[in-house]
Formats: C-alpha cells, sequence, structure tokens
C-alpha cells in the first residue's frame, strides 16, 4: 500500500519529455524555462483520512490535499485552475486532472522503496520523471 510510503522524501532525479509535456499544455516559455531546471522534493502525508501530497522546490511550492476518489479543486503549478480526482491503486496515485481550458491530464505517481516514477499524459505527449528516495 502507499501508506507504506508516508513521511519519505523525494528528490526529482530523471526528467524525460517533460518541456514537451508542458507545451502541450500550453505552458509559456519562461515558465516551462524554470520548471525543466529545479529538482522538486515530494513527499506523502495523512492528516486523519486526507492525504497531502506536496512538491516543495525553489520554483514553487505545491500542496494538495485530497481524499481518495473525491474531486478536488487546486492550482497547478504552473498556475492554471484544475479539478483532481485522485484514486489509490496499490502503490499507486492515479490523479485524473481536468484543467479550466479543458485539457485533460493524467498523472500516475508510482512509489516504490528508493523511487517515485511520476508518468504525466496530455494528448499524444508522455513525460517520465523519476524521484529518488532521499537519505
Amino acid at each position: 500500500m502507499v501508506d507504506a510510503h508516508l513521511g519519505k522524501k523525494y528528490k526529482l532525479e530523471t526528467s524525460d519529455n517533460f518541456d514537451e509535456y508542458m507545451k502541450a499544455l500550453g505552458v509559456g516559455l519562461v515558465t516551462r524555462k524554470l520548471g525543466n531546471t529545479v529538482s522538486p522534493v515530494v513527499d506523502l502525508a495523512k492528516e486523519g483520512d486526507e492525504y497531502v501530497l506536496s512538491s516543495i522546490s525553489t520554483f514553487k511550492n505545491v500542496i494538495i490535499k485530497f481524499k481518495p476518489g473525491v474531486e478536488f479543486e487546486h492550482e497547478t503549478p504552473d498556475g492554471a485552475k484544475a479539478t483532481s480526482t485522485i484514486n489509490i491503486e496499490g502503490n499507486t496515485l492515479k490523479e485524473v486532472q481536468k484543467r479550466s481550458d479543458g485539457k485533460v491530464t493524467t498523472i500516475d505517481r508510482t512509489f516504490s522503496d528508493d523511487e517515485v516514477k511520476m508518468v504525466m499524459n496530455v494528448g499524444d505527449v508522455t513525460s517520465t520523471r523519476i524521484y529518488k528516495l532521499q537519505a
């Protein structure tokens, strides 16, 4: 279960096709350049029946609180308004994000003992980012 990974911190190590993914979402050049240079640290916590997913970086801190299967509103790292639903399947958080401009992206975050693999899809563009467990 994903709960076995609560409280661990994972730092971005590799990022594949992230610029193309951001372009497909309509993210501007300056924000894309910033997004490509930072190495966020992600962690998952739990407060009561809510999960708290944090992504902390020098560019922007994004903290989302969610209950599995319950739609919620939030702001994406590039400042867009969105509604998301996150379901938990084993060690994977499966997010379906609907942006205010109508674009839908899926984000799968799979936790393992030493990393989080984040696979993001929008249209026919896929980006994979690997976050490694911090000592």
